[in-house]
């Protein structure tokens, strides 16, 4: 399993286009992924899921993936989240 820690730093969060990518990119790695914020924990392959974390502006969020390619999802997750800009 492989956890790497990072910050929301677009100004709208994780709203529902950002989510929707991020699902598909997630959808695209074999491992299990799993975003983690504020207390809550939500599939990164579930629109539904990673909407219902409200992940806003300023969220500290662990990435954590688990699988044969975990390494390169985590850090594919990772640089997504740390790239949004709108």
């Amino acid at each position: 399993m492989v956890e790497i820690t990072t910050m929301v730093q677009n100004k709208t969060g994780l709203h529902a286009r950002p989510a929707a990518q991020l699902v598909a990119l997630a959808k695209t790695f074999q491992s299990k992924v799993t975003v983690l914020a504020d207390g809550r924990s939500c599939d990164a392959k579930s629109i539904f899921s990673v909407l219902h974390a409200c992940i806003k502006q300023g969220t500290e969020v662990v990435v954590r993936a688990e699988g044969a390619d975990e390494q390169n999802a985590a850090e594919s997750i990772v640089k997504y989240i740390e790239a949004l800009e709108e």
